[in-house]
């Protein structure tokens, strides 16, 4: 009968340490949990925090450019990108000017020169069928 007594003790235990540790495990995520960051809520929608509402245990997810969803707190299950990691979007230009420049080429072994300024198309064709005859 102790026995018995003993090892329900320890499962009620078991049960409990698991439950506060589950609870720990929320909180921390509720607390990371900003307005940037992306989350997958519990029943598969991905999106990115837009507004927190605690009061009423609100989350504002915007879905798509847009598109927004409103859902329980709880609802939101996992954290795809944390506060620390998350960034501005890179700026990137209107057009691809600052994406070309002087390309550099070795002409002899220890030499670079210029091949978008100086080179003509005959020379590039020469050049491509030598280094072409090298690797054969």
């Amino acid at each position: 009968m102790i026995i018995l007594l003993v090892l329900f003790a320890v499962v009620i235990f078991f049960m409990f340490r698991r439950s506060r540790a589950q609870q720990k495990a929320q909180q921390e995520q509720q607390a990371k949990m900003l307005p940037g960051v992306e989350v997958m809520t519990s029943f598969g929608l991905f999106g990115t925090v837009q507004s927190i509402d605690a009061e009423d245990n609100k989350v504002v997810l915007e879905i798509s450019p847009g598109t927004t969803a409103t859902v329980h707190r709880q609802a939101v299950t996992k954290i795809i990108t944390p506060a620390e990691t998350v960034e501005e979007t890179p700026m990137v230009p209107d057009d691809a000017s600052s994406l070309t420049g002087p390309v550099q080429a070795a002409a002899e072994p220890g030499e670079a020169k210029d091949v978008a300024s100086t080179e003509t198309a005959e020379e590039t064709l020469a050049r491509l069928n030598k280094e072409n005859n090298k690797e054969q």
